[in-house]
């Protein structure tokens, strides 16, 4: 099938291919989702370097990433080349517009996994992510009462958060701040965020990065770390019912049930209700007042918690064992 698209011709091989089996929805209605979304999709893509985690034979198969842009791309493919923690590079996508969408969708890409930074400056995050990730034990509700507390915590310090669904368990909570720090401030902003929640809410909300001493609700520091990505705005997710990371209002959040929230339901809430995320470029932030929670914290002997396996041992960072194995 060819569709014209942004005035780019785009063939969408293989469109009555199911992706979603529980709904029987196909890859031709993943691109009619995203082109109904454009507008809003967008504007959390616009100019970020992407992540493209392809399902080729949609929901039921095994996904694997692609961080280069493969060969034999069209010539109006934006992209930005971005620099791992290894050393590495590659030249990721950059979805600036609807047709960029459909490229990648037609190979296989259901969600979007964008850097928190834009293409012209791919050193400073403008986005600080509060991923909020429940155990095995916690329920929902105490996700949403978390994802309330965090809210608390950001307006005390002049912080404005852009709540969430992630489509699937939890919940995310977008900061948009000044591109004035590296990767390494940001997270340090955002383990500040996660430990001041966690003496707020004990037992529902856990900073502690090993499994076996979470409670609750994990607050994940680390995916503010350099070459992580999360789910964007307006995504569709690889899980059976088709969800979607919806945007909410913040006074949606305390009765908000995820699987009301999906592929069909989705396009005509943006255009009955218009988009609760609109507003998330215009008044960027400062992570000062975060940094000297930090500071505080550090002072009183909270020193920096451990990061990804993948990324070299940091100054300051305490042993990558888990904590039961330590002990033996």
């Amino acid at each position: 099938m060819l569709l014209e698209v942004c005035g780019h011709e785009l063939r969408v091989s293989n469109p009555g291919k199911v992706f979603f089996p529980q709904r029987r929805l196909t890859k031709m209605d993943l691109v009619n989702y995203y082109l109904e979304c454009e507008q809003a999709v967008v504007l959390q893509l616009r100019e970020r370097p992407t992540v493209m985690k392809r399902w080729v034979d949609g929901v039921q198969g095994k996904p694997f990433f692609q961080k280069r842009v493969p060969d034999g791309r069209p010539e109006w493919l934006q992209t930005a080349t971005v620099t791992f923690p290894s050393g590495r590079n590659a030249r990721e996508l950059v979805p600036n517009d609807a047709a960029h969408l459909v490229w990648a969708v037609n190979l296989g890409v259901i969600d979007w996994n964008p850097w928190p930074v834009r293409r012209t400056d791919l050193d400073h995050p403008d986005e600080l992510r509060v991923d909020l990730d429940p155990t095995p034990e916690a329920s929902f509700a105490i996700v949403r009462e978390v994802a309330l507390g965090v809210r608390e915590v950001l307006d005390e310090h002049g912080l404005r958060g852009f709540p969430k669904t992630s489509g699937s368990r939890g919940i995310h909570v977008y900061v948009r701040v000044k591109p004035e720090h590296g990767f390494q401030e940001v997270r340090r902003a955002a383990l500040a965020l996660a430990r001041e929640v966690e003496r707020r809410m004990p037992g529902k909300a856990s900073s502690k990065w090993w499994k076996e001493e979470r409670e609750g609700v994990f607050i994940d520091y680390n995916q503010n770390a350099r070459d992580r990505t999360v789910a964007s705005a307006y995504s569709v997710r690889a899980v059976p019912d088709a969800r979607v990371s919806c945007p909410l209002e913040w006074d949606e959040v305390a009765d908000v049930e995820p699987g009301d929230l999906h592929i069909h339901t989705v396009p005509v809430r943006l255009r009955e209700r218009g988009d609760p995320s609109a507003e998330i470029d215009d008044r960027p932030a400062r992570l000062e007042p975060l940094l000297e929670l930090a500071a505080r914290d550090e002072r009183e002997g909270l020193g920096d918690a451990p990061w990804p396996p993948h990324f070299r041992k940091q100054k300051g960072e305490p042993r990558r064992v888990q904590p039961s194995r330590a002990r033996r």
